[in-house]
């Protein structure tokens, strides 16, 4: 039998508010375990929450983002369990009426673009952190956490695919980077993942039942869950086996999925509107202040990268997988004598990324400044430099050596263009190997690339290569 995957995922996104969502204590990230967890956030009698305004701006702007609707009228709810880290005994969250609704997001998967349908977005609380493996035969709880405002993401079950799910995390989590709602921070949790996993026979409408893959905080690590589930339960169906709703966890040990409890219900949580919190109302000139402050989007960028540049798809995706190596890309052109969006586009993408990902470094921390890679694309259009010589210049100003005009001249690679001085190593370079042109007037085409490789030889790699191939060809065709 032929099996089809079926995967929807739910985004905790931790907003970028300096103090939690109905409290003033901060939400910095590293700070000693229950040293930022206020009267409010651990739930003392008497206290009374009051909602950060700048979490609901946060939601907004990501409702505009992805289209959405935006509900003019939004309620929070008590959404009531009972586990060590949960101070209140219950967590304040949206059901009924979450402020976004309705909205989709495009996809990259290799050449096809795919439209994934987002169901919801709703504020909350966080809660703590229990602390298994730091206390011998203990648990601890730090409660720093509890409160910090998230906004949760839940997509339809639109994708098919391990593949399919990465691409939408990734182009969700450039989205909330991108608009300044979530630093994206993985490691320190700010962008963490659940995968709604499950498998049907192909050609099958009803879906399968579904495990939920918990708190993934990696891109590889959500492929490889989804991967390890899918084939499971694919296994399971095919020995006899029903599947059972679950809440599982990802070992990246053993690259295995294992059950923690059975899945619960909405019904489960026992959800009512929060007495203490009233509802929230969203005023359109509010709405409107905050779409017009909105940045350029990913998707409108690369469309216009392509009108306006020429660039193609891949090229423009790529360009904008992040706004930090967008405005990179942007400055070092704007600061190129004469605009060459290819020229910048391959740089960027080829040996400035190479350079990056050997050291681990975001684009925000490359050792040379985007006017600085113009500068030494500039000497690539004058002809002052050779495709290989302003690569061995890039690597100097990657070491720190300067700007590229200072790097040529302390190092000579200034390369050489000059007609007669070219004209004379080449007739030098013919004359040292009469068996090579004897090979190429045969019709050998391989002879010529060693008269090539023997004139850039003899000028140190420093001759232009298109003047040295003209030359060539018209002193072989005498």
């Amino acid at each position: 039998m032929q099996w089809e995957t079926v995967i929807g995922l739910e985004v905790h996104v931790q907003l970028t508010t300096r103090s939690k969502i109905f409290s003033g204590a901060a939400t910095a990230y590293g700070a000693e375990p229950n040293t930022q967890a206020c009267a409010v956030d651990i739930a003392l009698p008497g206290v009374l929450p009051v909602l950060n305004k700048g979490a609901v701006e946060r939601a907004i702007r990501f409702g505009l983002a992805i289209g959405a609707r935006l509900n003019r009228v939004n309620v929070f709810a008590r959404k009531n369990y009972f586990y060590p880290d949960l101070p209140k005994g219950y967590q304040i969250s949206q059901f009924e009426l979450p402020i976004v609704e309705a909205g989709a997001l495009p996809i990259q998967v290799g050449d096809e673009t795919k439209v994934v349908r987002i169901t919801r977005a709703h504020l909350e609380e966080d809660a703590g952190k229990s602390l298994h493996e730091d206390f011998h035969g203990m648990t601890g709880i730090d409660l720093n956490r509890a409160g910090t405002p998230l906004l949760e993401i839940v997509s339809e079950p639109d994708m098919r695919s391990a593949k399919e799910a990465v691409a939408y995390a990734k182009a969700l989590h450039n989205l909330v980077t991108w608009i300044g709602i979530c630093d994206g921070n993985m490691q320190e949790g700010s962008f963490r993942v659940d995968a709604n996993v499950s498998v049907r026979p192909f050609g099958q409408k009803e879906f399968g039942t579904r495990r939920e893959i918990k708190n993934l905080n990696s891109f590889r690590f959500l492929e490889q869950a989804i991967e390890f589930e899918a084939r499971w339960q694919i296994e399971q169906l095919e020995d006899g086996h029903a599947i059972r709703q679950a809440t599982v966890l990802f070992d990246p040990d053993t690259g295995e999925t294992r059950m923690m409890r059975s899945k619960e219900e909405a019904h489960d949580y026992r959800y009512f509107p929060d007495p203490d919190l009233l509802p929230v109302k969203l005023e359109e000139d509010w709405i409107e202040a905050i779409r017009a402050d909105l940045p350029e989007l990913p998707q409108a960028k690369q469309a216009r990268y392509q009108t306006d540049y020429g660039l193609s798809a891949y090229d423009a995706a790529t360009l904008t997988a992040s706004r930090a190596m967008a405005e990179y890309f942007e400055s070092a052109l704007a600061a190129l004598p004469k605009a060459d969006a290819k020229l910048v586009a391959n740089w960027v993408m080829g040996e400035l990324s190479a350079a990056l990902n050997r050291e681990g470094l975001d684009i925000g921390a490359s050792r040379i400044a985007p006017a600085s890679l113009a500068g030494l694309l500039a000497r690539l259009q004058d002809g002052t430099l050779s495709s290989k010589l302003a690569k061995e210049v890039f690597a100097a100003m990657w070491a720190g050596e300067g700007e590229a005009d200072a790097i040529i001249e302390a190092r000579g690679l200034r390369q050489m263009s000059d007609k007669g001085e070219l004209v004379r190593v080449v007739d030098a370079v013919l004359a040292a190997n009469p068996k090579s042109v004897q090979e190429y007037r045969a019709g050998k085409d391989r002879a010529f690339n060693a008269l090539v490789g023997q004139v850039m030889k003899a000028t140190r790699g420093k001759a232009n290569p298109q003047q040295v191939n003209e030359l060539l060809r018209a002193r072989l065709a005498e």
